[in-house]
């Protein structure tokens, strides 16, 4: 009997559009059997991921650079590009280097948008973690001096009388004329580069897939998706999935590796032995 493999990926309309085909059967996996999905919060799959709980799952480019050893990064499902980064937000215009020792929310220790605000901020101190989407109202209320938001908040934030500071992905654009890396799909190295190479090809099937059929999986990614408007699931489609999504290739895979580098540099990850690919 072929055992089945765990699988996590977040509920935000990336990754339902991602995985529908392959969740759905409507892709051919190889010969690969997955167990029902869990769809969790990106932090969730994140501290997940560092107890080495799943077979396949979504985390934080943050978040990689802790489970390298455990962890290989697969060509598809990535979502990384430009113009799509976090965005660190206020009640309204404040000079960014007073915020260094103020309360910022941050989405989860181990999201990319915490290390870019580490990167951009060396040093800050008042980080305060909380879910994405309660970091605007925070914000609003006057909980938190400023937070950095990410996922449809980045289309909702002037709803809130909100303003946006940093770009944080035009900063690392800026820095490093790269896209940023904001999370990726990985699997345990102990499935062997065969078995890895199967889940790789399936799930770029499965990106094509909702690309060739984006209606047909608009009901899946609105169930998980309730409070969100259909345009704002398609600007957050169109922003998040793209040819990356299909296959990182080179610069999607240097983009990483640049963004793993710099957060070494900057202190907060750890030195590894390991690189992105099984093999």
């Amino acid at each position: 009997m072929i055992p089945l493999l765990s699988l996590g990926y977040s509920p935000c309309p990336n990754d339902t559009f991602i995985f529908y085909g392959l969740v759905h059967e409507k892709v051919d996996c190889e010969g690969v059997l997955f167990g029902n999905p869990v769809l969790e919060d990106v932090e969730t799959l994140n501290l997940w991921a560092l107890e080495k709980r799943l077979d396949i799952t979504k985390l934080s480019c943050h978040a990689l650079g802790h489970v390298l050893d455990d962890y290989c990064v697969l060509s598809a499902g990535a979502a990384l590009g430009r113009g799509c980064g976090p965005l660190l937000v206020a009640s309204k215009k404040t000079d960014i280097y007073s915020l260094k020792d103020k309360k910022v929310a941050i989405p989860g220790r181990y999201t990319t948008a915490a290390l870019l605000l580490q990167m951009l901020l060396p040093g800050c101190t008042g980080l305060v973690e909380m879910r994405f989407d309660s970091i605007m109202e925070a914000v609003l209320q006057g909980e938190v001096d400023a937070g950095v938001i990410i996922h449809e908040s980045r289309f909702t934030y002037q709803d809130y009388n909100l303003v946006c500071l940093q770009d944080l992905g035009q900063w690392w654009e800026d820095q490093t004329t790269m896209p940023i890396p904001l999370g990726a799909i990985v699997a345990r190295r102990s499935l062997g580069a065969e078995k890895i190479g199967e889940i790789d090809r399936a799930l770029q099937r499965s990106v094509r897939y909702s690309f060739a059929y984006p209606d047909e999986c608009m009901t899946y990614i609105q169930a998980h998706s309730q409070e969100m408007e259909g345009e704002v699931i398609r600007q957050h489609i169109g922003l998040y999935v793209n040819d990356y999504s299909i296959d990182l290739g080179r610069n999607g895979f240097g983009a990483i590796e640049e963004f793993l580098e710099r957060g070494r540099q900057a202190g907060v990850l750890p030195e590894t032995n390991y690189g992105l690919k099984i093999i």
